[in-house]
């Protein structure tokens, strides 16, 4: 017996409609980690993805230095857009000028606004447990943008000590450990 699967192929216009419109519902992955070095993996999966042809969008919450800002993201690819605060330096403590909070903020915000406008259909979020440690996003808001995104939008949350809030609405927790110290 033979047996054959046949991959469907769309129209590039209609495929992310008809791909809405089917039953999947996105995932709330979180990534977590007492070290601030474990990006590399979030990030090949972010691109992996884009290269499939899907809208990605990656947000480095706590990362500057760059002269980036939302108004300006990198596109790793057709389908990746990547972006930073605007500010001069990264951030690694809650002490931080008003312009720094305020791009933060305006990040954040951008962040929603395009989510809700369905141009993407997987965001990484990085660092988000930092910046709501730190105080610069209210929890109560992330929890309601991961409540209110479209149904098939996949989220990534990467950083370390995830709030509890945040663990209890995770589809997946990964909780990444170093088995041997240098």
């Amino acid at each position: 017996m033979v047996s054959q699967v046949e991959t469907p192929v769309f129209d590039a216009p209609h495929s992310r409609t008809l791909a809405r419109n089917l039953s999947v519902e996105g995932l709330v992955q979180v990534f977590t980690s007492f070290h601030r070095n474990f990006f590399t993996g979030v990030m090949a999966q972010a691109m992996r993805i884009a290269g499939q042809g899907t809208p990605v969008l990656v947000v480095q919450f706590l990362k500057g230095g760059i002269g980036q800002g939302y108004d300006r993201p990198m596109q790793l690819s057709q389908n990746l857009d990547w972006i930073r605060c605007n500010m001069p330096r990264c951030i690694d403590s809650p002490q931080i000028s008003e312009e720094e909070a305020r791009s933060l903020l305006e990040l954040w915000q951008h962040t929603r606004r395009v989510v809700e406008q369905n141009r993407y259909d997987l965001v990484v979020l990085d660092e988000l447990s930092l910046a709501l440690r730190f105080g610069f996003i209210p929890e109560a808001e992330v929890l309601d943008f991961l409540r209110t995104r479209p149904r098939h939008v996949d989220v990534i949350l990467t950083g370390p000590e995830m709030p509890d809030a945040l663990l209890d609405v995770a589809d997946q927790i990964t909780e990444l450990r170093r088995t041997h110290q240098p």
